[in-house]
């Protein structure tokens, strides 16, 4: 029997068996509609990975239940969402988005607090905010969050989940987008699931990857990397207790879940629906990568990764179809395009853009970029990127090896230069940044900092040379400016916007202080934004840097949110033939054209425009100095760090 017609023999009988007495009429009608529409998806994918077990049916049938569910705790309000936006799916590709990453305590610092910073969001023009992990996690070290104790308790140092859902009412009537982390990849050892394992239950044990002697995890190693080898070496933790190793990728506190067995599936989308009924827009995929485990290979990017999110999205779109998933895959570009799907992640981080931003800057080069974004930035117009500058992660140099030898670059030699460059270790470097996850075996590592002090603020600030504040602060609105114009949703990580310098108090916090990352997950104080909205007099040469930043990324929001060219279009990158200058076209269906150039040198360059011929009998405007052309000239001069946005003046 084919895929369908077993797929439809299987939710006729499981429609017979369900009990729809917790749904009203309308809502029973409108499961039983969306049910049949993407039950065959859900079955291919579910039956593809789990039909080889002798209880597949059963599970499958505990999964509708639980969708079931799910659409029943869903409120009105976000089920009038939800037929909204089939109005309007694409809606992520819209020239008004604008994102925002924080935390809750560095921004808040609780969650009933965040409601007071609504006008700051929108004074800068944020219609997106994406709260990092806020959910119960284990006191002390929880990797920022990312080990989860219970996905329906808000930390409560933070606040609690009805908080947490007023505040997701309040930004959306005020047009913000709640966006949220879905940490699927492993539970912390304190979740309910992890102690039942400890207490024994077979049931539980089963939920994680437990091994009776170090056979198999030794199999395992010879082909898995090292993730923060810096606090532990290999992926697996002895537990005394249980007497038995556990796979923990990230940290021995952070357990990997077993997706080879759908109890584990079934049990993370009814944490999903949760999520999705709290009232966010979209769910940050973390780890997304490691998900499926497989012998011989890396455990990363396996194909039944995909199934499973593949077949996650689909529960969505039963459940909540107004929630998309942003993948946050910091892997080689070309597994991370694989990700990027309307049927799996709508959204995507953008690691490659970002890496090789900083990259330039650098090397006041452009080659790898150019060559790069010419072979991974296209992607399917059902989707969108989301560029950034910074995160609250490190940077890794995420660039194709293969590429960078086709234009003559080692690679290993030249991430071990943008490491010592970063790091403030080679001779005449401007940054001011920390070493992260340095593998002791190789010398290699990741660099952390925030955008400020990695843009040379912080060293210019120490020596007071105002020429270097310049250059520091074009250096950070070079960087944004190419993410606000580039195509997809440009996202601000919090304390970016206002230029704040790296926090080194996390080396005198016994609980942070092996983690390097806290250097640049700042806080945002009342008195910054009170400074940058100009209630408060600037008094410091950092306050004055920091309206400097505020004021020019504004205004580049502003402009970015006027015209069309920024959202639905396309993307064309064009070689510069000026390797400092990075050079890209984007056009839309209404004949509207955008030409950006930029310039990665301290010193002043010039474009020839013949690499531009084709659009040269146009008039254009450059949106940020607003000087006008009535066609472009044989070349075009850029001072240092200067970028134009020249938009075709056709009205």
């Amino acid at each position: 029997m084919s895929y369908a017609a077993s797929s439809e023999v299987c939710l006729s009988r499981i429609l017979e068996s369900i009990d729809f007495t917790g749904l009203t009429k309308k809502d029973t009608a409108l499961f039983t509609r969306r049910l049949n529409a993407h039950f065959p998806s859900l079955f291919e994918k579910y039956t593809y990975i789990y039909g080889h077990q002798y209880d597949c049916y059963f599970h499958l049938q505990k999964l509708i239940e639980a969708l079931r569910d799910g659409l029943q705790a869903r409120k009105p309000a976000l089920k009038r969402l939800d037929t909204e936006s089939l109005k309007d799916p694409l809606w992520y590709r819209d020239e008004s988005q604008v994102g925002m990453a924080c935390y809750v305590d560095l921004m808040g610092p609780k969650v009933k607090d965040l409601q007071s910073k609504i006008p700051y969001f929108k004074a800068i023009g944020i219609t997106y905010l994406h709260l990092m992990p806020l959910y119960a996690s284990p006191e002390g070290d929880s990797d920022g969050g990312y080990a989860v104790s219970d996905y329906r308790k808000v930390n409560p140092v933070l606040g609690t989940v009805s908080e947490l859902a007023t505040l997701a009412s309040a930004l959306r009537k005020e047009g913000i987008k709640l966006v949220l982390d879905f940490v699927f990849n492993h539970t912390s050892d304190e979740h309910r699931w992890a102690q039942a394992a400890l207490a024994g239950d077979v049931q539980y044990q089963n939920f994680y990857y437990l091994f009776d002697d170090r056979q198999e995890p030794d199999q395992y190693e010879q082909t898995l990397r090292e993730i923060f080898p810096q606090v532990r070496r290999g992926s697996f933790t002895y537990n005394e207790h249980m007497e038995k190793w556990v796979w923990t990728t990230f940290n021995s506190f952070q357990w990997d879940l077993n997706y080879s067995n759908p109890e584990v599936f079934n049990a993370i989308t009814s944490e999903m629906l949760f999520l999705a009924n709290i009232g966010c827009t979209a769910l940050r995929l973390d780890a997304l990568a490691f998900i499926w485990k497989e012998m011989g290979t890396n455990c990363e990017n396996q194909d039944k990764a995909h199934l499973l999110i593949q077949a996650f999205n689909t529960c969505l779109q039963i459940v909540a179809p107004s929630v998309v998933f942003k993948s946050e895959a910091i892997v080689h570009p070309d597994e991370v395009v694989k990700y990027i799907d309307k049927n799996e992640c709508q959204l995507s981080y953008n690691p490659l853009l970002m890496a090789l931003l900083w990259n330039s800057l650098a090397t006041r080069k452009t080659r790898l970029l150019t060559r790069s974004m010419q072979k991974s930035f296209s992607i399917s117009q059902d989707c969108a990127w989301v560029n950034y500058v910074r995160c609250h992660d490190d940077i890794g140099w995420t660039f194709d090896d293969a590429v960078a030898q086709e234009l003559g670059i080692n690679a290993f030699d030249h991430r071990m230069f943008l490491n010592q460059f970063y790091t403030g270790r080679f001779e005449g470097s401007f940054a001011d940044g920390v070493p992260f996850a340095e593998n002791p075996s190789n010398g290699d590592c990741r660099v952390c900092g925030s955008l400020a002090s990695l843009c040379g603020l912080e060293s210019a600030l120490k020596n007071n040379n105002q020429q270097e504040i310049d250059d520091a602060i074009k250096r950070m609105l070079l960087l944004y400016g190419i993410t606000f114009s580039i195509g997809g949703i440009p996202l601000l990580y919090s304390s970016d916007e206002i230029a704040k310098l790296n926090d080194y108090s996390y080396r005198t916090d016994d609980i942070k202080k092996h983690d390097d990352r806290w250097v640049n997950r700042i806080a945002v104080s009342p008195q910054d934004i009170a400074v940058v909205l100009g209630t408060v007099a600037p008094v410091t040469a950092q306050q004055y840097a920091s309206i400097r930043v505020f004021d020019g990324l504004k205004k580049m929001l502003e402009t970015r949110k006027r015209f069309a060219v920024f959202g639905r279009a396309t993307t064309t990158v064009i070689n510069a033939q000026n390797h400092h200058c990075f050079v890209f076209v984007r056009e839309n269906d209404n004949n509207e054209t955008l030409i950006v150039l930029c310039n990665f040198s301290e010193h002043t360059q010039s474009v020839n425009c013949d690499v531009l011929s084709s659009f040269a009998t146009l008039p254009y405007r450059d949106l940020l100095s607003e000087q006008h052309f009535s066609r472009l000239p044989s070349s075009l001069t850029l001072s240092p760090f200067e970028q134009k946005w020249l938009h075709s003046a056709y009205s």
